[in-house]
């Protein structure tokens, strides 16, 4: 269905001049009316408790060239604007450092080496790449991508996506609570039991609510602060451990695969594209004023999200370089790398490197607990993103919260509880978690390449041809690599011909649900169309 006439009256007239309340109003959120009228947010106590960003949270984009937006020529770039869009790519970026990816990290280099940082490179600039048309989506249309995917397709395909969506998000989560955990006890010195940990990560999001209230800056400079943190902590295990720098630069320039390395291969790639990612970014962009009815003002937004996010990917792939080359100078090769997880990373490292001055292990748990904390508050975020927006539900920020939080800490309470045995059964659960993340990226993709490629939606910022081929090659290939991943473990796994029934069952559901979701001007169509020529 079209979106066209709710995107113009959510806007509230985007006249010029000095906007009034019922304009500045234009919320994250919609409000129950589907489309709302412009007479809608005219800001009464209770509406104003339960949108996701008040019209005075809003950052004030200042106009430093006070450029006219019919003009042809575009302002002059600002340093000034630029430190005003940076925030929403950084907590974007959180999801390429959290717990799993650490530990693909830390698998790939302990078992392939120097071999795949050329893959880990390109595989960011993929994610990049998504991530740039999430937040295109966001500044354009000045709603995120769940709002966008209720109005487009029918209720029992929106109810499909929002479950395929809360389903990855608690994947994630478990994953990350469970990182968290594991640095509190690394940290505790063994004193602090697995579930301990997880309810203490559980108070994450009362923090959130916390810095929540003093505005959208404050929680940014948290995340900075805590990504400084991971930096600087995985910056000082590379010069302690001193990989080789020649190695290094073979690795990142001279591709190579080898048959015992598609494995970490598949989950360096798979690691890239977190489906609630998609889903939070194209929100976050909306935390400053832009009126998406001024184009100049949208395609400046774009602009400078774009080298904020790019920004963002870079740091974010340093760190994840770090701990690759850390773990391949100390285990490849060697009886342990096959055996290295997440769980006993920190003993090896003590084992291989001893103590010093500031011991390896402590600096370790600190960058683990970092990636962990962020992580999980910004899961806190998009799912309130994704259960407000494919729901249209109306409560407050609190109890969207706690709802949301719950979902993830109740089932990871009774993971760490069951699976604190032994590091193997931890291991065995981490597997089943990215394979269940992995079958949800197709319910973020696909959507958010649709809407992105339609004039309806996106008006004159749509993606023109060649960029619809190259994203749809991007999202191709990732959803490739990753049923590969979910082939070879089902082959492993499933047995029996009962079970074997099930999951043949569930997954002709899977695969129908996907053909339904591409657009019949989407992929087959492109790549028709590039054949042809």
């Amino acid at each position: 269905m079209s979106t066209d006439p709710s995107r113009g009256d959510d806007r509230g007239g985007g006249g010029g001049g000095e906007p009034d309340q019922d304009e500045e109003s234009n919320t994250l959120l919609p409000l129950p009316q589907a489309p709302p009228s412009p007479g809608d947010g005219d800001g009464d106590g209770d509406d104003e408790d339960e949108v996701a960003f008040q019209s005075r949270e809003k950052i004030l984009i200042v106009d430093v060239e006070s450029a006219d937006e019919t003009a042809a020529a575009s302002p002059r770039f600002s340093w000034k604007k630029l430190w005003l869009f940076t925030g929403p790519g950084f907590l974007m970026s959180i999801a390429f450092l959290d717990p799993g990816n650490l530990e693909g990290d830390l698998q790939a280099g302990a078992i392939a080496g120097y071999s795949l940082l050329w893959l880990l490179m390109w595989a960011t600039v993929m994610g990049l790449l998504i991530q740039l048309l999430s937040a295109r989506v966001g500044v354009a249309t000045g709603r995120h991508l769940a709002e966008l995917c209720r109005e487009e397709y029918p209720d029992w395909a929106r109810l499909v996506l929002w479950f395929m969506a809360e389903v990855a998000l608690i994947g994630a989560d478990i994953q990350e609570v469970i990182g968290s955990a594991i640095a509190i006890q690394i940290l505790s010195n063994g004193h602090l039991p697995l579930w301990a940990g997880v309810l203490i990560t559980a108070s994450d999001c009362f923090m959130f609510l916390f810095l929540e209230n003093y505005g959208v800056r404050k929680l940014e400079a948290l995340f900075a602060v805590l990504i400084g943190t991971m930096a600087l902590s995985f910056a000082w295990m590379f010069g302690d451990t001193k990989p080789s720098g020649k190695e290094l630069l073979a690795g990142l320039l001279i591709p190579r695969l080898g048959s015992k390395t598609i494995r970490q291969a598949v989950g360096v790639v798979g690691c890239v594209i977190m489906p609630h990612n998609v889903f939070l970014h194209s929100a976050l962009v909306q935390s400053r004023k832009i009126d998406p009815e001024k184009k100049g003002s949208v395609k400046e937004a774009i602009k400078y999200y774009s080298i904020e996010s790019s920004v963002a990917l870079l740091v974010s792939f340093m760190i994840n370089l770090f701990v690759t080359t850390v773990f391949a100078k100390g285990f490849y090769g060697s009886k342990q790398a096959q055996n290295i997880g997440l769980v006993n990373a920190g003993q090896y490292l003590e084992e291989k490197y001893g103590g010093g001055i500031f011991p390896i292990l402590y600096i370790w748990g600190i960058g683990l607990l970092a990636a962990g904390q962020s992580s999980t508050i910004t899961g806190t975020y998009a799912g309130q993103f994704i259960m407000g927006g494919f729901l249209n539900l109306r409560l407050k920020k609190w109890l969207r919260a706690l709802i949301t939080r719950s979902f993830a800490i109740v089932p990871t309470i009774i993971v760490a509880v069951v699976f604190n045995t032994s590091e193997a059964s931890l291991d065995v659960l981490n597997e089943w978690l990215n394979v269940l993340q992995s079958m949800q990226i197709p319910f973020a993709l696909i959507p958010l390449l649709t809407l992105v490629s339609k004039e309806q939606v996106m008006g004159i910022f749509k993606i023109g041809p060649t960029l619809q081929r190259v994203a749809w090659a991007v999202a191709s290939l990732v959803m490739m690599i990753n049923g590969y991943l979910l082939l070879d473990f089902f082959i492993s796994e499933v047995r029996g011909v009962l079970f074997g029934s099930v999951v043949l069952s569930i997954t002709a559901a899977y695969v129908a649900f996907i053909v339904y979701l591409i657009p019949r001007d989407g992929l087959p169509s492109i790549l028709w169309k590039s054949f042809a020529r």
